[in-house]
């Protein structure tokens, strides 16, 4: 059903939620993974702090470097990964379309009302806007 799964990450707790659920959907359909990291160039201008900003693309790699260690233990074999940089949503929506993508699973905190209102959130946009099926995952709660 699906052959090419995208799966956004910034490296937190709630996209690693995702990544295994992304994971699960690619072991599942014998599908390709696609990992990407977004560098939030509204935030950081790379011509203005590019410190901060070699900074967040060394943060990407190493989320992109996690999440092909949990798919290869989870024996994906196909794995695509990159770093984005622009509006997050924007680069999310561009790599779907510009690769064939089949479904797209993001995390979400879970965040309403006000706090998500002031917040923003990319997963929404890209819920709302995306041509492709998006799977959201809720960050999973520790248990003690």
């Amino acid at each position: 059903m699906y052959d090419d799964i995208l799966v956004p990450t910034d490296g937190s707790a709630c996209a690693a939620a995702a990544v295994e659920e992304a994971i699960g959907h690619a072991n599942t359909h014998d599908a390709r993974l696609h990992v990407l990291y977004v560098v939030d160039e509204s935030r950081v201008p790379a011509e203005e702090q590019p410190e901060l900003y070699d900074a967040l693309e060394a943060e990407g790699e190493e989320a992109i470097a996690d999440a092909r260690t949990r798919a290869k233990a989870a024996d994906v074999t196909s794995i695509r990964a990159a770093i984005g940089a622009g509006a997050p949503h924007q680069v999310i929506l561009d790599y779907a379309d510009d690769n064939g993508i089949d479904l797209i699973v993001m995390g979400t905190h879970g965040r309403s009302g006000f706090e998500r209102a002031l917040l923003g959130s990319v997963t929404e946009r890209v819920l709302r806007t995306a041509d492709q099926p998006v799977l959201t995952v809720r960050e999973r709660e520790e248990t003690a």
